[in-house]
């Protein structure tokens, strides 16, 4: 359990929270937004349904304003990763790469981002994440019309011009490169289907999730999550009801629950 933490108080940074995929991982939220900034709508998301934002790439917080909270932290507090997430899609900072490249110089832990993947068909984009040790990338439907239905995504985005951007960046990746895939009602009678497609990408691990955190959508069963994972058979696959969970406690509760949601559920 890591230790509680008065002051400072913290703008950018949240956490440490524990992932049953990463450890103990700093949150970093390079976008800070007041609500959440995205271009998926998930039906699933557990900070809640917002404006659809469109995909436009722009400096919304400074490198220099994170690494400056990064370098308040105790040297020896409990981190395994630094991990861009927070209160939408990281991917949306235009700024992120550098970002990556400044926190570097100040913590030794590995670097990971999780993004829903709706960029990666940008050079740019390909570019920042390769400067990563671990990308966690989204894929909840097999096909364009499922894809609508559960994440909601900002018009002209398209599913299989993300596949292929995910298959494109994987060839010059270096890292850990992660299929994260979200069951629930929806999808669930899809899940061969997605399979097929996590085969055809290749990942190193494929990460079987269901909305555990308060959502409005109900998670799926430890059975039903079970059947899933016999789709994936042969694949590294990694299933939420399957990992160990620990308890942690932030260093804010307020700044973590904004962008973690209500962990404490």
């Amino acid at each position: 359990m890591v230790a509680a933490m008065t002051a400072p108080k913290f703008k950018y940074i949240y956490g440490p929270v524990y992932s049953w995929r990463m450890g103990f991982s700093l949150g970093i939220d390079p976008l800070n937004t007041s609500v959440k900034s995205c271009n998926f709508g998930c039906s699933y998301c557990q900070l809640g349904l917002a404006d659809v934002l469109p995909s436009d790439r722009r400096v919304f917080v400074p490198a220099s304003w994170i690494v400056e909270e990064v370098k308040a932290l105790p040297q020896d507090c409990k981190i395994d990763y630094l991990t861009f997430s927070g209160n939408g899609e990281p991917t949306l900072a235009s700024n992120l790469g550098e970002m990556m490249l400044a926190l570097r110089d100040v913590r030794p832990e590995k670097i990971a981002v999780i993004t829903n993947a709706t960029l990666i068909t940008r050079p740019d984009v390909r570019r920042d994440l390769r400067l990563a040790d671990l990308v966690l990338l989204k894929i909840d439907a097999p096909d364009q019309d499922l894809f609508e239905k559960i994440n909601h995504p900002v018009k002209g985005l398209r599913l299989a011009d993300i596949i292929k951007g995910i298959k494109d960046f994987k060839k010059t990746f270096e890292g850990k490169l992660a299929l994260q895939i979200m069951f629930m009602e929806a999808n669930k009678a899809f899940a061969r289907e997605i399979a097929q497609v996590a085969r055809e990408i290749s990942p190193d691990e494929v990460q079987l999730n269901t909305p555990l955190r308060p959502s409005d959508v109900r998670p799926l069963s430890q059975e039903d999550m079970a059947e899933i994972k016999k789709d994936f058979d042969g694949m590294n696959v990694r299933s939420v009801y399957e990992e160990e969970k620990k308890v942690y406690q932030p260093f804010d509760d307020s700044s973590t629950e904004k962008r973690h949601g209500k962990f404490k559920n």
